[in-house]
């Protein structure tokens, strides 16, 4: 019996994966997969044409400056003293601010260096260093967090939870709308083997899509490093193990999600309803008590990502604790977690399945 039901299960994922591809209700979800590649390949661009700049400030320079010159600059400098180290600023502007009832007037400076990579921002008033932004071209540790902050905000929380949505609530909705689940149901096999095929092919072309965009964000990520970073990057930084961690949360969430929008579409008629209910449950999850925490998909993903997002100061403690995750569990058991919340939601799906009715009429 179980054999049958493996061949009947493989002939359902047969006729499902082509029509999971292709059809042309789901075809926005490309779009939404291709935003965050779009999203780093605009960085890169951005990023090589700062590159740019910075090498022709460099080379309108009095002097030929290393990363170490923009360093020995220090606030309460005087003018000449700034002068004597970098040589005079190929870029700047100048500025007087009154004080005292417009009766003095204070002098203000930008200078601006480059040492063909780094970029360096001086304020200067009444001739003395007030401020100092270095801008660093390569900063590895905030590439990272950038990724990460990317990953978790955009890609996990928009783009692949749509995603799930757009496949897997059409699923059995899908037939539906289209007449055509009689077909499923007069054949000879049980409903849950249907559904479990149903499941499998949508899990298939979720994984499909969304690990391609997330290989392809790595690489459009990667583009703008010279070669010797990103081989640092890569090889000495964990960026390959983080990639691959970044493909595996990828997988989970398609399953999680796809779980969870598989037993809605079976639930509800409106896919409004159950949509907005999960997405407001996955967003509040940081504020929801800890008991409750644990049904959810995204509680676990953030345990299991790679990379702490930092909270900046004077943040809002509402958003901090967004960002932060104040409650971890250890990596495997949120693997463990993520399995069970999954499995729990396609037990709902196999017991709703089992008395399914078909009234297209009412759709």
């Amino acid at each position: 019996m179980k054999s049958l039901w493996w061949a009947q299960i493989k002939a359902v994922i047969r006729l499902e994966i082509k029509k999971t591809f292709f059809a042309r209700r789901g075809l926005w979800i490309y779009f939404v997969a291709a935003l965050p590649i779009l999203l780093f390949a605009g960085h890169a661009i951005l990023s090589a044409s700062q590159h740019h700049r910075s090498v022709r400030m460099a080379g309108h320079g009095e002097k030929a400056l290393t990363y170490q010159d923009l360093l020995a600059v220090r606030t309460g400098m005087t003018k000449e003293q700034v002068i004597a180290i970098l040589g005079k600023s190929p870029l700047t502007s100048h500025w007087s601010e009154p004080r005292n009832g417009g009766k003095e007037f204070v002098a203000h400076e930008d200078y601006q260096y480059s040492d063909g990579q780094n970029r360096l921002y001086l304020g200067l008033a009444d001739g003395r260093v007030v401020s100092i932004h270095l801008e660093e071209a390569y900063n590895l540790a905030d590439h990272a967090t950038l990724f990460a902050g990317v990953f978790q905000f955009f890609f996990l929380r928009l783009a692949v939870f749509f995603g799930c949505l757009g496949i897997f609530m059409n699923l059995f909705r899908g037939e539906v709308l289209d007449r055509s689940l009689h077909f499923y149901f007069l054949a000879p096999i049980r409903r849950e083997v249907l559904m479990t095929g149903k499941f499998v092919a949508g899990l298939l072309a979720t994984c499909a899509i969304f690990v391609s965009s997330e290989l392809l964000q790595n690489v459009a990520f990667l583009w703008d490093l010279p070669p010797g970073l990103r081989d640092t990057y890569l090889y000495h930084n964990h960026g390959l193990e983080h990639a691959a961690v970044y493909v595996l949360i990828t997988m989970l969430a398609c399953l999680g999600y796809g779980a969870f929008f598989l037993v809605a579409g079976m639930l509800f008629r409106n896919p409004i309803l159950p949509t907005a209910g999960i997405l407001i449950w996955e967003a509040a999850n940081p504020f929801l008590p800890p008991v409750l925490k644990h049904f959810s998909v995204i509680y676990y993903l953030k345990a299991l990502c790679p990379v702490d997002i930092p909270v900046p100061p004077n943040t809002s403690p509402l958003m901090a604790l967004l960002i932060s995750n104040s409650d971890p569990v250890s990596p495997p058991l949120a693997l463990l977690g993520i399995l069970i919340v999954a499995s729990l939601a396609l037990y709902v799906s196999a017991l709703q399945v089992r008395r399914m009715e078909i009234n297209y009429t009412s759709e």
